[in-house]
């Protein structure tokens, strides 16, 4: 029986430090036969020179090297465009596979016909890759609060945490995430599958959201591991970009004008409420630069409403159903079917239950 054929999509910037391993890792995966994009967004630095070496297969690597910065979200639509394989993988250059990880993936997604998506227990790991002391999750999905903040779920917990079998999460983050082609097409408007406008950061959990009103699914199966590199924190906002920040604040804001329905927005207005202003007095007074971000909004404002026009007479799901993934404790749900049993086996490690995840868990978003 031939392997699945899945398409992974890498996009670089600066990425000399990461992008040599990262390859060798992909190439190294078992049982699937991949196809390979990587869209190289300008890097100045060694970048280009290491994908143009021979290295690695050029059958199975192709490069499309880019004169200006596309962003995030644009190049990922490229290199997905590119490929015509049943299942893409979205990988950052910064991010390390641990042998058999796109397999899991695509035997995880098997059991479900609506899983749209599924991520797998991404470890934390230094810059350079770097080991670090003990082992510590980065992410294992995404989760949202009722103030629309969204989180890795699990950052930084002991990394025998989240083992305890495949489990059904709001959506996976983009660092590693094994997508479903029909989904991509089904989600995608004009298009896109992931919103050029938001250019960096947040385009995943737009993605996400987009899917969960369309009835997509998002498995998350602990038999995946890899370790990735998290350059943006909380910890250190003040010393990134000051462009990045602002698309932060700026894609905070286009998400919910596209996503949020007013069932949910009824439910959460009050914390929706409060975190706006912390963010609008943190843009004018502590992050003058975030300031912009505004009127970024107000020039994308007219796209963000079509596009909201389209996925509302879509949308799949009720409000009802929506509204429960919003909570300040991650939601998950058991994804006990027969075809996983495989992946349990695989996971170790004790269950989490949402009592221990409200007194222990620790919530980080990259930015405000």
């Amino acid at each position: 029986m031939p392997f699945p054929k899945v398409a992974v999509t890498v996009v670089t910037f600066q990425s000399e430090l990461y992008i040599g391993r990262c390859l060798d890792a992909l190439f190294a995966q078992q049982e699937v036969d991949l196809e390979v994009v990587v869209v190289d967004n300008a890097s100045n630095d060694r970048t280009r020179s290491i994908l143009s070496g021979d290295r690695w297969p050029a059958s199975r690597l192709r490069v499309f090297p880019s004169e200006r910065n596309l962003g995030f979200a644009a190049a990922q639509n490229l290199a997905i465009q590119a490929t015509t394989a049943p299942w893409v993988l979205t990988l950052n250059p910064d991010v390390l596979l641990r042998p058999g990880f796109i397999r899991a993936l695509v035997d995880a997604a098997a059991c479900d016909p609506r899983a749209g998506s599924v991520c797998g227990k991404l470890l934390s790991i230094g810059p350079g890759f770097e080991p670090l002391p003990e082992d510590r999750i980065d992410s294992t999905g995404i989760f949202f609060t009722p103030a629309m903040r969204h989180f890795d779920r699990g950052w930084h917990e002991p990394g025998h945490r989240y083992s305890s079998g495949p489990e059904y999460v709001f959506g996976a983050s983009a660092a590693a995430a094994l997508f479903r082609r029909e989904m991509i097409d089904d989600v995608s408007i004009g298009g896109h599958f992931f919103d050029p406008d938001f250019f960096v950061y947040r385009e995943d959990a737009d993605v996400a959201w987009r899917a969960q009103l369309l009835g997509w699914r998002c498995i998350y199966t602990p038999a995946a591991e890899a370790f990735h590199v998290r350059t943006v924190t909380p910890a250190n906002r003040r010393s990134l970009q000051p462009a990045i920040n602002m698309h932060s604040v700026k894609n905070r804001f286009l998400m919910r004008i596209k996503n949020a329905t007013g069932g949910v927005c009824r439910r959460y207005w009050l914390p929706m409420a409060a975190r706006d202003l912390l963010v609008l007095g943190g843009s004018l007074f502590y992050e003058p630069h975030s300031a912009r971000a505004w009127w970024h909004v107000a020039r994308c404002l007219p796209r963000a409403l079509r596009q909201r026009r389209i996925i509302m007479s879509r949308r799949r799901v009720a409000d009802e159903e929506l509204a429960e993934w919003f909570s300040p404790v991650p939601v998950a749900h058991p994804a006990g079917r027969p075809a996983l049993a495989a992946a349990r086996r695989a996971s170790r490690g004790p269950s989490r239950t949402r009592a221990a995840a409200a007194a222990e868990h620790g919530l980080t978003e990259p930015t405000a």
